[in-house]
């Protein structure tokens, strides 16, 4: 929930009324973006591949939900704009079709890149509706900024006092079944959060 929080709010800024596209939104990562973006008062648009994975979304609080495996994919998140972030976990082909449409002074949040490819920005397109690119990794964080990291905790467990945000735990494996689990990441199977148990 980290992630999200301090890539959406600190990174790309998003306030309420403000539009946001979350690509790979049926991930731990992405499920966490949805809630956040929600807890926040944005307009979520969630994009996932297959049913079953968009009504997890929907269950999060996702506004819209749009499957990314149709062959209509681009043209339905293109009946959606304009809209004003992209949280971008997946990249490749998803990545690219979202910038495109992204509303002047839209923010590009780059997440990660679990499609196995970068999205293409082309930069004419950044330059003429000034476009932010926004790189975003925790990792960094400890480091360089650990009190945003508290502080970001700090609001996410208010929230989940409040009942803003509720953790999905999709999948429960015991420890002899990691290799299971990590198959399931591997494979971009998995909804919500995978718990490990001894």
């Amino acid at each position: 929930y980290a992630t999200a929080h301090l890539a959406l709010i600190r990174r790309a800024r998003l306030v309420a009324g403000e539009k946001v596209v979350i690509l790979g939104a049926a991930g731990g990562a992405g499920l966490a973006a949805v809630e956040v973006a929600k807890a926040v008062g944005a307009t979520v648009i969630a994009v996932a591949r297959g049913k079953d994975r968009l009504k997890v979304a929907r269950e999060s609080g996702a506004d819209i939900t749009i499957d990314s495996t149709r062959t209509d994919f681009i043209d339905t998140l293109y009946t959606h704009t304009p809209y004003h972030v992209v949280y971008d976990a997946v990249g490749g082909a998803e990545g690219t079709a979202a910038a495109r449409r992204l509303q002047p002074e839209g923010r590009h949040l780059l997440i990660g890149f679990a499609s196995g490819d970068h999205p293409t920005l082309k930069p004419n397109h950044l330059l003429v509706k000034n476009i932010d690119v926004i790189g975003f990794n925790i990792s960094a964080y400890p480091k360089m900024n650990a009190q945003s990291i508290k502080d970001s905790l700090a609001t996410l467990l208010s929230w989940h006092a409040k009942d803003k945000i509720r953790p999905h735990i999709g999948h429960t494996y015991p420890l002899a079944q990691a290799n299971v689990a990590l198959d399931l990441l591997r494979n971009r199977q998995a909804t919500g959060k995978i718990v490990v148990t001894p």
